[in-house]
């Protein structure tokens, strides 16, 4: 379940094609301008203050700031969160900014480069190592991460010794004194990294939409940051405990909790609960025991509160920018998810595959290589999981498919669930059982802020077994593109499929397109090449149609469709959701500290750290949870006045219930274009090199979906064929795109 991995930022400053740019008005040309200038220049300071704070001369200036700010109604901790954390908040606020001038423009087609080129995020530079497939842009940021922690542990470790010779200590209290300087600096360069870990997994994060990096794709990033700041935490632990054992007060000092200073307790069981979530993310308990990292993963909140009353209000401020950013994200994931949403069809195939169409509502958008969260309450109630989007969003305005592949215990009781029907018993129409009954809620859809798929007139398609999804989506979106004359690059298509039998040929019947666009073929051309691995040869029965074992179709109760409170919604509403939530916890802070703070004298570290915890959550709650109620209320009116739309909605849905009775027929539209390979692997250095040949001097995008070995083969093979081009070669661009079990 767990295959995350790499995804380009598409049409960001850095990874725009030329051939597909937005066409804008000057004005607004020139006020995104502006404020993506704005959110580099703060970024860069941001950057820089926390790269050079172990410096002297940094330091020298933030005490200057400390001092010159330390008046204010917020105090120190006031001062310490404009430094730190405010800076994040507002490339936030400039981010909505920009998201509302945007708008959704419609996307114009202008001519393809002369010289394709590569591409920072689309060069793999790394496939083997132990951070999987890393673009050159990615391995950048890793140098940089590298540096700064090389840099900030030398430069505290001078520091730390210098320190020591101005008192003139005996050599064992000179080696106490160093010990716990060394953990104190530990622990400051893992609250840094901190400030960034729960950057990556806020899923609607207006963040990430603005640099258009998908959370399926930024999740590996909080990995790598989640072993680096665990790693830093647990030395700053390991070295505080190994200068207490060595002066005899290993007890006294893990059980300590002062009231002025850090409540060393609190930190231990912040660090107990980090390092549990450590040890179960690792790879191999989580492929063997996914349920219990990811129940174990929960004690975020644990680790999170703790560490406030560890460290105080004012020190845990450094990170609370970030963590703040996360709990609004949860927040409306959570009020989001208490919706149930209507099944429409549920289908099984002989390969042990699941389709379900969900209801949605026509003003919910998405892309092609969009994914959702999908829990079925009458399998768990806590467990949510990733599936790929199957279907385009041109396919139809009330529905959304996915595929599921049996391959665990909850997919397993998922498939148990749908009504048995014989092979020989025609499809029908079947009333709700209580037996039988799919009650889902669904986070989502999530996925690039643009589509990838469109940036390139070539494409190379490579799927391993369910990994052909999201596949199905590209291609039933450029059909439909095309038929509908809306801006489409894609003209030659390539899709490399490898799956272990032959009896999982019915998943391409999740798409008709010779029912989306009949004469496809004189504008597209498409070539799939499907490879059979663990067959040596076609069965007897080759030619023949799988059919359906088991297909159910639900008439929609209610039309009750997903909420549409999620990040890729309604911008104006996600942008006032952030701004009043942020204000409303700076209210709060400073009411706390004029009404109760300062006038009774409150010092207590671990207490005033709590409090600034509260009042991050109460802002969310209070002050975000009245914009989601006045969002959920606008949403229910727009959904009132589609229901009045409900003949046109019913057709919709008629039309895919036919579509689901015809199913069986359009593998024999698709005989014609596919070919297919028995008992081998597909070798990508011929087929690449087959490309290099028949498109010649052209920008060619590949997008990878399966297992890591697959991605990091195509990966290989993407290098070594940019790395030997010659001038009239295509470039290849790697992308890799999988969220599925």
């Amino acid at each position: 379940m767990d295959e995350h991995s790499a995804s380009q930022p598409l049409l960001s400053s850095a990874g725009v094609d030329p051939a597909y740019a937005k066409d804008t008005p000057l004005l607004v040309s020139s006020l995104k301008w502006i404020l993506k200038t704005l959110m580099w220049v703060v970024f860069i300071v941001w950057a820089a203050l926390i790269f050079l704070y172990p410096s002297e001369f940094v330091n020298g200036l933030y005490e200057k700031w400390i001092e010159a700010t330390r008046g204010t109604v917020f105090g120190l901790t006031g001062s310490i969160f404009l430094a730190f954390a405010a800076p994040i908040l507002v490339i936030a606020f400039l981010s909505i900014a920009l998201l509302i001038i945007s708008g959704e423009e419609e996307l114009q087609q202008k001519k393809s480069p002369k010289r394709p080129r590569l591409r920072l995020w689309t060069f793999p530079l790394l496939v083997d190592g132990p951070f999987g497939v890393v673009s050159a842009a990615e391995f950048i940021g890793i140098l940089l991460f590298i540096a700064y922690i090389i840099w900030a542990v030398s430069a505290y470790t001078i520091q730390n010794f210098r320190i020591v010779s101005e008192f003139q200590l005996p050599s064992t209290e000179e080696s106490y004194v160093l010990l716990e300087l060394s953990g104190l600096r530990f622990g400051l360069i893992g609250l840094f990294c901190l400030a960034f870990l729960f950057l990556p997994i806020a899923r609607g994060s207006v963040l990430l939409r603005l640099i258009d990096i998908p959370f399926e794709h930024a999740t590996k990033y909080h990995v790598w940051l989640g072993h680096l700041t665990m790693l830093l935490f647990t030395l700053h632990g390991l070295f505080y405990i190994i200068a207490w054992a060595m002066q005899g007060s290993l007890l006294q000092e893990i059980l300590q909790w002062k009231d002025i200073g850090v409540a060393n307790l609190a930190g231990v069981i912040s660090l107990s609960a980090g390092l549990l979530m450590w040890v179960t993310s690792l790879f191999p308990v989580r492929k063997q025991y996914f349920e219990l990292f990811f129940y174990t993963h929960q004690l975020y909140v644990v680790f999170v509160i703790f560490l406030a009353l560890h460290v105080g209000d004012f020190i845990f401020s450094i990170c609370a920018g970030g963590i703040f950013l996360f709990m609004l994200d949860r927040f409306l994931r959570f009020c989001q998810s208490r919706r149930t949403v209507d099944i429409i069809s549920a289908t099984c195939l002989p390969c042990g595959t699941v389709e379900l169409v969900l209801s949605k509502p026509g003003n919910l958008r998405y892309n092609a290589l969009s994914f959702i969260f999908l829990q079925v309450r009458e399998l768990s109630w806590l467990q949510w999981h990733p599936f790929s989007v199957s279907s385009s969003p041109l396919d139809g305005k009330n529905h959304l498919s996915v595929l599921i592949k049996v391959l665990g215990e909850w997919t397993e009781k998922l498939r148990r669930h749908i009504p048995n029907i014989s092979e020989e018993e025609p499809l029908r129409e079947l009333p709700f059982l209580p037996h039988s009954k799919i009650t889902a809620s669904v986070e989502g859809p999530y996925g690039h802020e643009s589509p990838y798929h469109l940036m390139y007139e070539n494409l190379i398609l490579v799927a391993g077994g369910i990994g052909i999804s999201p596949f199905l989506a590209i291609l039933s979106d450029v059909l439909h593109r095309i038929k509908e004359r809306k801006p489409c690059l894609p003209k030659n298509i390539l899709v490399v499929w490898a799956i272990k039998r032959s009896n999982e040929l019915p998943l391409l019947s999740a798409i008709d397109m010779e029912s989306v666009y009949p004469s496809f073929s004189d504008k597209m051309n498409l070539e799939i090449q499907t490879y059979v691995t663990r067959e040596s040869e076609p069965p007897l029965e080759e030619g023949k149609v799988h059919k359906t074992l088991n297909s159910s179709v639900f008439p929609a109760s209610k039309g009750c469709g997903m909420s549409v409170l999620v990040g890729t919604g309604n911008n104006i509403w996600s942008g006032i959701y952030v701004i009043s939530s942020t204000v409303g916890f700076v209210i709060l802070l400073g009411l706390l500290d004029i009404y109760y703070i300062n006038p009774f004298g409150i010092s207590t570290w671990w207490y005033k750290g709590l409090l600034f915890v509260v009042c991050m959550a109460a802002g969310v709650f209070i002050f975000g949870g009245l914009v989601v109620g006045l969002w959920h209320i606008w949403d229910r009116r727009i959904s009132a006045s589609e229901e009045r739309e409900d003949d046109r909605k019913r057709i919709d849905i008629v039309q895919h219930n036919e579509h689901v009775a015809q199913k069986d027929s359009c593998l024999e539209n698709l005989a014609s274009a596919n070919t297919l390979h028995y008992g081998y692997r597909p070798d990508f250095n011929d087929i690449f090199e087959s490309i290099s040949e028949r498109w010649g001097h052209v920008d060619v995008g590949v997008i990878v979906c399966g297992p890591p070995t697959l991605q990091s083969s195509v990966a290989k093979e993407c290098r070594s064929q940019n790395l030997k081009r010659k001038s009239h070669h295509p470039v290849f661009h790697f992308n890799s795109h999988s969220f599925d079990l």
